[in-house]
């Protein structure tokens, strides 16, 4: 039996496939574009390919989960996004955590007790700032590639402090800065606090704090300015951008 864990979300579709012991067989990353069904269909087999497996060879167990969990057609069942990213990161650090989540459209702070039950949840819908969009937004208006901009922060010297929120009116901020000889380094890391600074306004942090998801995958130094704010390590899964699909298998496991 191979379970299968896939996460269509808004940017990307994620397939992990575990073995009945929990170990990782193959995965596979490919963009959601307009069609999520295709997308879930073509990512698994890829996720197949690179385990070196035939799908009609294979007993698969599969749930979905994601912003387009329910156009998985080979799905056994979904779960929310919160309760295979809350099981993906308990398999990887069973105690008691505050996860974030980072996404391409939305941020989501998870409360989990020592036994890996959610106790609180928070989600950040009414805005794209501070999320994955926010960053590709910011990077278009910087004209740099979106891949460059970690690096760039950690180059900074003097952060530039944004005072807008707004992705609106973020860019229009951003302009500002460019036209007073701000340095484009100073500039990013200022974005880069600018996402930190939403999700600490969004729910407590607990005494242990756990990053995920494909905006931090990309963006490790991200973890670094948390925690220089909270003053505690930040925790980060192996597999950042497929921890929710890592445990959407777990729980096909459980089905």
């Amino acid at each position: 039996m191979i379970y299968v864990g896939v996460d269509v979300g808004s940017s990307n579709t994620k397939v992990v496939l575990l073995e009945e012991d929990g170990k990782l067989l193959g995965s596979a990353i490919r963009r959601s574009g307009t069609d999520f069904s295709a997308a879930a269909e073509l990512c698994l087999g890829d996720a197949l390919r690179a385990a070196c497996l035939e799908r009609e060879s294979c007993e698969m167990r599969t749930v979905s989960t994601g912003y387009g969990r329910r156009n998985v057609a080979f799905s056994d069942g979904d779960r929310t996004e919160i309760s295979c990213h809350a099981r993906g990161c308990f398999h990887f650090f069973p105690q008691a955590a505050t996860i974030i989540d980072i996404g391409g459209q939305d941020n989501k702070v998870i409360q989990l007790d020592y036994a890996g039950r959610r106790t609180g949840f928070k989600m950040n819908r009414k805005c794209a700032a501070g999320t994955g969009a926010f960053l590709e937004e910011m990077a278009l208006r910087l004209d740099i590639p979106l891949g460059e901009l970690n690096g760039l922060a950690q180059q900074s010297t003097e952060v530039v402090e944004l005072g807008s929120y707004c992705t609106v009116f973020t860019a229009t901020e951003v302009l500002e800065k460019i036209r007073q000889g701000r340095k484009v380094p100073d500039i990013v890391k200022g974005l880069f606090l600018s996402v930190v600074k939403r999700v600490l306004e969004m729910d407590s942090m607990g005494e242990r704090v756990v990053i995920t998801g494909g905006v931090i995958a990309f963006n490790p130094y991200l973890a670094t300015m948390l925690e220089e704010i909270i003053e505690r390590p930040v925790l980060v899964p192996p597999y950042p951008q497929l921890t929710g699909a890592w445990g959407a298998a777990l729980l096909a496991s459980e089905l």
